[in-house]
């Protein structure tokens, strides 16, 4: 087989690398091409000589170009996939600075609560833009795989506005499934069969089977709390397992940040996190992750190309769905996983307009989803006022309006259990303002904010957040790596 893959985002070092290694786990695919793009020559330089060496290595024939020039990179693509992060990590840390001045203590603000809104604001923009490039210059029947958060949002202003047939893919639901499988004492998640349904970050599993017998929510509370290690990394998750009766796939951290109950008082949020990694709920956790990360790839480049020269290990093939998506539609082995796709009656009780992650399989005739879900009411409840916010944000987004966005801000559950409306008002100006270079829709707002500002009485305090830990040095994290390998 031979066709075209575009990747957009491509400076994503290490999750672009995992795709090209997945999708060559595929025998047919050896022949295809891959064209990187992103806005950074130097991170697109850094992968094209990871994957280089990789084809090199495995004496592939696959191609690999790269380019700033995203129409270039579209042209003739069969398949496109994004993985950008609009404004970097300088307008991701407004996300999470300028909301703590409020009160709003966010853990990782990419999906909704403040950062999430103003994230998907910068990208619902590129996003269009995208589309309109794939529209003129992809192959006719184009697929658009959308890895890209705020993943609800940014699928939305796609299918909606973009009108791209677009697929967005996320892998909450594998990993709930893996830690299920590990509390009920399963040798892998071959054996746990099950029914994931909701919306992005918030899809409950609604239907559990451990070598098909049934599980119930008491087994599962039980195993959950009789876990060394998930009984205290998953404090939120677990009680909201006891009160709701399903699992929630997402995180504790992310988890704690989409609900108004858990992250609205400093104390409560010490009752319900966990320090021992970022994603248990540390204040701006992802963020400081991503930092690192970012520091750690640019210090340790000769080690990870180094590691290139590798060849592709078939067993370690990964559980993101886009190499699995692309095997099926090319060779019809048909392909089960949880999609993010326009509802239109795959779930009952949530809007039909929402984009929704549910059960589906995928053979040579697309994506085919599984109809007719029904959620639990309580599921149901807290999805639907996500959805509210998801469908506000992208109106606003497409229209620049921001007046609708403080709406939208306004009604996110944690920002409303938290914040008054002045503060909010106030709070997206201040946003809006610092990060109108990623935000052209909203050009002809910003003097009116800055002046709002200039005369606000709003009161502000200076807080890092109740459960914050400070970016660590090359030389820390070296030496926690040596003191890792150690104890190993």
């Amino acid at each position: 087989m031979s066709f075209k893959i575009a990747i957009i985002g491509a400076g994503s070092v290490g999750f672009t690398k995992k795709l090209f290694t997945d999708i060559l786990c595929v025998p047919e695919f050896k022949d295809i091409e891959f064209a990187l793009t992103d806005v950074s020559e130097h991170n697109l330089q850094m992968i094209k000589a990871i994957l280089d060496r990789i084809v090199e290595a495995n004496k592939l024939p696959t191609k690999v170009t790269a380019t700033t020039d995203r129409r270039e990179a579209l042209d003739g693509a069969r398949y496109v996939i994004s993985c950008v992060r609009v404004g970097g990590l300088e307008a991701y840390a407004d996300d999470i600075r300028i909301p703590l001045k409020y009160g709003i203590d966010q853990c990782v603000g990419d999906t909704i609560c403040a950062g999430g809104i103003l994230y998907g604001q910068r990208n619902i923009p590129v996003i269009l833009d995208f589309c309109k490039d794939i529209r003129e210059v992809a192959e006719t029947n184009v697929k658009f795989l959308n890895y890209a958060n705020p993943m609800a949002m940014n699928t939305w202003a796609a299918i909606e506005y973009g009108k791209v047939d677009t697929v967005g893919l996320c892998h909450g639901v594998q990993h709930g499934a893996e830690q299920i499988a590990e509390v009920l004492g399963a040798k892998s998640t071959q054996e746990l069969d099950y029914v994931c349904s909701g919306i992005n970050h918030q899809t409950w599993f609604i239907d559990l089977r451990l070598n098909g017998r049934p599980i119930g929510k008491d087994e599962l509370v039980a195993a959950f709390e009789a876990h060394p290690v998930y009984s205290r990394q998953e404090k939120l998750r677990i009680d909201v397992l006891k009160r709701f009766g399903v699992y929630s796939t997402e995180s504790n951290g992310h988890l704690s940040e989409y609900l108004p109950w858990y992250r609205k008082r400093p104390d409560e949020i010490t009752r319900w996190i966990d320090m021992s990694d970022w994603i248990h709920g540390e204040t701006g956790g992802y963020l400081r992750y991503s930092t690192e990360t970012r520091n750690w790839f640019e210090t340790e480049y000769p080690q990870f190309l180094e590691a290139a020269s590798k060849p592709i290990d078939q067993e370690k093939r990964s559980n993101e769905h886009a190499s699995h998506i692309l095997e099926a539609l090319e060779t019809n082995r048909v392909y089960r996983g949880h999609f993010n796709v326009k509802n239109n009656g795959v779930i009952t009780n949530l809007p039909q307009d929402a984009i929704v992650e549910s059960p589906g399989f995928v053979d040579r005739f697309g994506i085919n989803m599984a109809a007719g879900i029904t959620l639990p009411e309580a599921c149901a409840a807290t999805c639907i006022a996500s959805i509210n916010v998801q469908r506000m944000s992208v109106h606003a987004a497409i229209a620049g309006d921001i007046d609708l966005l403080k709406l939208a801000v306004l009604h996110d559950p944690l920002v409303g259990a938290v914040s008054t409306p002045e503060e909010v008002w106030q709070m997206v100006d201040e946003m809006v303002v610092a990060q109108a270079a990623w935000l052209p829709q909203y050009a002809h707002a910003v003097p009116a904010a800055r002046e709002r500002l200039s005369t606000s009485a709003v009161k502000t305090r200076e807080w890092a957040g109740a459960a914050r830990r400070s970016v660590r040095s090359i030389e820390e994290l070296r030496a926690e790596k040596a003191a890792l390998a150690q104890a190993g």
